[in-house]
């Protein structure tokens, strides 16, 4: 059986969780390839809401694996605390798997980010201070610990000893502050050791073994393309690659398991931090948005901002990803607005641009041209056919198909799982 990817087509927070949720219930595992707890996935069910920050969001499923891949960076006290709450809460968190080869999130990780951030000052970059930055920085630099280090107490003392000298001289000298001591760094890593034990596996090898059974397996992207530390806006990215690319190096997977990558767009864009946004609202319009559909992080609490659907940027994910299938999610969110807008091209020192540059400094001179539809008084909120949806909701939806160049498979109307339009099968 193949993978099905569910992917962010934007900066992130565009209702992956519910997504995920929704298809869970049809596969036999959820699996996280990247990022750390910088992300938040929100679940509603029948078991209440879940803010979701390193546990795969398939979890409220009884009979699905969930994985979090060596593309993941693992911020132990995180993970522990989450899985301690949501198991509080009567979801089983028996059948959860860690990576061995997955980074841990050290302490010095968590400090450095925060220094670091202060220090650009005004180009603050808008990192959340989890330590995700710093951490993937090791892991390129080959001096990160992993999960499976943890396991390996003769092996680690020595490797953290050393590589914690360096990162007090950091933190001390440049700047100028305290150094972290280390019995309370090795005494987190052995705490740490006796909590991932019992969920440490090769977990590549267990992905291949589930797809070796016919089993479906369902890869949970963080984030969203635009972020990408590739292919987004940078340097106003993540540290990973939420992208289809990072799916195959997050996990081991295989490019030719993978059979649909669903791409997953707001019906409006939002963003959270630093960074150009050419759609993006500044007036009532904006706030209106904001406040009705409450767009504040779920990791940071931070107020998102806001902006109209921008097509330009919608057709480039679908050109780095392949989306074989499009969601909508947050269509009820404009309902009842006189008329609704989408970004069809950008124009810089009057000359039109219809592609999502590469160049940064450009995308912040970009202005949007916007093309006006009529909006609709009827409502979407919990509406589960297509047949259902007025007429001017759907043509709306049909724009954003034509713009982005892929078909929608299903339109979510709500947090809920069942305000969902199931328009076309996921899985064939």
């Amino acid at each position: 059986m193949p993978a099905y990817a569910v992917i962010g087509g934007q900066w992130g927070d565009e209702g992956k969780g519910k997504v995920i949720d929704y298809l869970a219930g049809d596969v036999d595992s959820v699996v996280r390839y990247a990022g750390g707890n910088n992300a938040g996935h929100t679940v509603v069910n029948e078991k209440g809401t879940f803010q979701l920050h390193l546990v795969p969001s398939g979890i409220c499923w009884p009979d699905a694996y969930g994985i979090i891949g060596n593309g993941v960076v693992v911020d132990p006290d995180v993970l522990v605390h989450e899985l301690t709450e949501i198991s509080g809460r009567g979801i089983d968190t028996s059948r959860l798997y860690i990576s061995e080869r997955a980074h841990v999130i050290m302490p010095y990780h968590v400090v450095l980010d925060r220094y670091e951030e202060e220090a650009r000052g005004a180009a603050a970059i808008g990192t959340t201070g989890r330590g995700i930055g710093p951490a993937y920085m090791d892991k390129t630099g080959r001096i990160g610990v992993r999960v499976g280090d943890l396991l390996d107490w003769d092996a680690l003392v020595p490797m953290v000893t050393k590589i914690l000298e360096h990162k007090n001289a950091i933190i001390t000298k440049i700047y100028g502050g305290e150094a972290l001591a280390l019995t309370d760094v090795l005494d987190k890593c052995k705490l740490w050791a006796e909590q991932l034990k019992p969920f440490a596996q090769p977990t590549e090898q267990l992905i291949q073994d589930l797809l070796a059974q016919n089993k479906r397996v369902l890869l949970e992207g963080a984030q969203g393309t635009l972020l990408d530390i590739d292919h987004g806006s940078y340097p106003y990215v993540t540290s990973s690659s939420p992208s289809i690319g990072g799916a195959c190096t997050g996990l081991g997977l295989n490019p030719q398991a993978i059979s649909g990558v669903l791409g997953v767009f707001k019906a409006y864009s939002t963003r959270v931090g630093g960074g150009p946004m050419p759609s993006e609202l500044h007036d009532g319009e904006g706030e209106a948005i904001r406040e009705k559909a409450q767009e504040f992080g779920v990791t940071t609490g931070r107020a998102r901002r806001i902006g109209w659907f921008d097509g330009v940027a919608g057709k480039y994910s679908q050109l780095v990803n392949g989306f074989t299938g499009l969601v909508l999610t947050r269509l009820d969110i404009l309902d009842g607005f006189k008329s609704v807008k989408v970004c069809v091209a950008y124009e810089v020192n009057g000359e039109r641009l219809d592609r999502f540059p590469a160049n940064t400094g450009l995308l912040a001179q970009c202005e949007p041209v916007f093309e006006e539809l009529p909006g609709w008084d009827e409502p979407t909120a919990s509406v589960t056919e297509l047949s259902q949806l007025p007429k001017n909701a759907l043509a709306y939806v049909r724009r954003i198909e034509e713009l982005v160049g892929c078909r929608a498979q299903i339109i979510s109307t709500g947090p809920r799982r069942d305000e969902t339009i199931q328009v076309e099968p996921v899985f064939v």
